[in-house]
């Protein structure tokens, strides 16, 4: 309804990506004066590649600082929201809410198939303060990492537009960091309003630097590929400081969003042995595998408080990832999907 292409869609703006877009929330986020300057990174792989000779012509030139909340301090959306604040980010989603309003109310179709609502309660049009109370209810999410200044806010809930995310990534057969972009680009362009770098080949850390540096659009990824690949693949070696390395890792480049599978239990992980097609959720056979072969709780669900602390220093949103989806038919509705339903909430 509204175009999610940023400057990309633009025909006089410039764009050289080897410069990365403009960072049209900077202003906005240094204005609150809650978020400070790293002296050095949090993560310790972030180091060890950042002092890595070799990768300097991979390497993104203009790395920013990254910031995080500072101490007492609380920069998430939801906090504002909860406050009372109205924030540009707020008035920007309102004003990208209402484009296309008048056209779509006259199309046809709408008035052929009204469709079923299902409780959302869309008003006519969308007022800074009406996106501000839906996020304060919990209805709606603002994916906006402080270290993300390039996105064009946008918004995600029952009352709003319905959204379309993309998912692109290198593999260990194939793409490089230029057509990871350009993949990035083209996603925009086409529609998109977010993106996840499901990346699992060479490279995953400069790749994703570049992916953000030139996104408009929040980007997500799903932390545990990347923990999964700095253990060589082996599910049964990945541990909690690891995964929380990753955590940091990916935040203070700019992350906006993070896919955690913190509901595939220990017990639950029996009940998909009957299934014709198993566990089919990348993450969640993960996840199962490290589970059974340490006969131990999933980490991702005993931290889940430390977890949720991490990203709102930085403001990253999260999605719960269901592990234990169904694959067919025949496995739909049973035990385990449903057991982990109900953990999730």
């Amino acid at each position: 309804v509204y175009d999610t292409s940023g400057p990309y869609g633009d025909p006089d703006i410039g764009i050289d990506v080897r410069q990365g877009l403009a960072k049209l929330r900077q202003p906005w986020i240094d204005a609150r004066n809650d978020c400070a300057p790293l002296s050095e990174r949090s993560s310790a792989y972030t180091k060890a590649r950042l002092a890595d000779d070799g990768l300097d012509e991979l390497r993104f030139s203009g790395l920013l600082t990254p910031k995080r909340a500072v101490a007492g301090k609380c920069v998430t959306q939801l906090h504002y929201a909860r406050q009372g604040i109205v924030t540009p980010e707020m008035e920007f989603i309102a004003i990208r809410e209402n484009m296309g309003r008048e056209r779509i109310r006259s199309e046809v179709l709408r008035q052929q198939h009204a469709g079923e609502g299902f409780g959302a309660r869309l008003p006519e049009n969308i007022t800074p303060e009406f996106v501000r109370d839906e996020v304060a209810a919990g209805r709606a999410i603002i994916p906006a990492n402080i270290n993300h200044p390039e996105s064009e806010p946008m918004i995600i809930g029952r009352n709003f537009l319905v959204k379309v995310n993309a998912n692109i990534g290198n593999s260990a057969v194939t793409s490089s960091i230029e057509e990871e972009v350009e993949k990035l680009v083209w996603s925009t362009r086409w529609g998109a309003d977010t993106v996840m770098d499901l990346s699992t080949g060479r490279y995953i850390h400069e790749t994703r630097e570049w992916i953000l540096r030139n996104s408009p659009v929040p980007i997500g990824t799903v932390p545990i590929y990347q923990a999964l690949e700095k253990v060589n693949g082996i599910a049964e070696n990945l541990t909690w400081e690891a995964f929380r390395d990753t955590l940091l890792e990916q935040a203070e480049q700019g992350v906006d969003y993070f896919t955690i599978h913190a509901g595939v239990l220990l017990r639950y992980v029996p009940m998909t042995a009957k299934r014709l097609t198993g566990i089919v959720s990348r993450g969640g056979s993960i996840m199962a595998k490290w589970c059974l072969s340490h006969h131990q709780e999933n980490f991702l669900y005993q931290h889940f408080r430390e977890i949720c602390e991490i990203c709102a220093a930085y403001d990253v949103s999260l999605s719960l990832g269901d592990g234990l989806r169904p694959g067919s038919i025949q496995d739909a509705n049973d035990e385990a999907q449903f057991s982990e339903l109900r953990t999730l909430g």
